[in-house]
């Protein structure tokens, strides 16, 4: 079992985290965050007694760059570091020229001083996941990315990455991560449906921090999803979108609005589900 989230303050406080858990292989870390983070994170293993080189093995959800950025730098350093994900993923890892090329596509100017260093990986070190890694369960966990996994520990604690939504400490609020291109919110019900089957007793969130109200949480999660949308589904514009769900937000937690925006910006959402809604009208007949 972990305890709480290494907290990044990537944009601030409590808004990227990642995970520090013992596994039947030594100390591993769930996601890592960006490069620009490396410094917190190193000292975030310090306050738990542990150094970089202490840690056996990186558990990656997916390879978006707030949890997976850093993984080149940070196998740089400690060449021994192995690093899991999905099969999809995998390539990318080895070689991020392509995502790198994406990514600053979106965030243009802003790129280095949000991500930092994107660093490939040698081959070796990256391992394809399957039903188990070092003895947690590991099983798809699509809607938010194609290539999303999670893990899920023997105490019960689901390592959710972006799956189980976004959700800040003292916040009710559940919002769903929806960014361009891999959105897909029908396969993102049927990942709930799977993750309240195996029933977890509480959800690690790298957005951010560890709930046990899962129930409730999964439910607060396929509402926004469904209701964000129907909102774009029926055309209203990224203003009025950006609008609405600043709206939801406030109507639960009014102190956290700017904050649920930094850990996933609103118009963000608005662009995925506007490609996800463009693309299947264009596959229509």
């Amino acid at each position: 079992m972990s305890t709480g989230p290494i907290d990044l303050h990537h944009q601030g406080p409590g808004i990227v985290g990642c995970y520090l858990l013992e596994t039947e292989d030594g100390p591993a870390l769930f996601d890592c965050g960006p490069t620009s983070c490396v410094e917190r994170l190193e000292a975030g293993l310090g306050e738990r007694g542990l150094e970089l080189r202490d840690v056996r093995h990186l558990l990656l959800s997916h390879i978006h760059l707030d949890h997976a950025g850093a993984a080149g730098v940070l196998v740089r350093r400690h060449p021994g570091l192995q690093v899991h994900v999905s099969e999809v993923g995998a390539p990318h890892l080895v070689d991020p020229s392509r995502l790198e090329a994406s990514a600053r596509r979106l965030y243009g100017e802003t790129f280095d001083a949000l991500w930092g260093e994107l660093a490939p990986i040698p081959s070796e070190n990256v391992h394809v996941v399957g039903d188990r890694v070092v003895g947690l369960d590991c099983f798809p966990t699509p809607g938010h990315a194609w290539h999303h996994v999670s893990y899920l520990d023997r105490d019960g604690t689901l390592y959710a990455g972006d799956a189980a939504g976004v959700r800040l400490t003292g916040g009710r609020f559940v919002m769903p991560p929806c960014p361009p291109p891999e959105l897909d919110p029908e396969v993102w019900e049927a990942t709930i449906a799977e993750i309240e089957r195996r029933a977890p007793g509480r959800l690690a969130l790298v957005h951010f921090g560890l709930f046990d109200d899962v129930e409730a949480h999964l439910s607060s999660l396929r509402e926004a999803l469904r209701r964000w949308g129907e909102r774009v589904e029926d055309g209203m514009d990224e203003a009025a979108f950006v609008a609405a769900a600043r709206f939801d937000v406030s109507q639960t937690d009014p102190g956290l609005v700017d904050e649920y925006e930094r850990a996933g910006p609103y118009w963000h959402h608005f662009r995925g589900f506007e490609r996800y809604w463009r693309k299947r009208r264009e596959a229509s007949p």
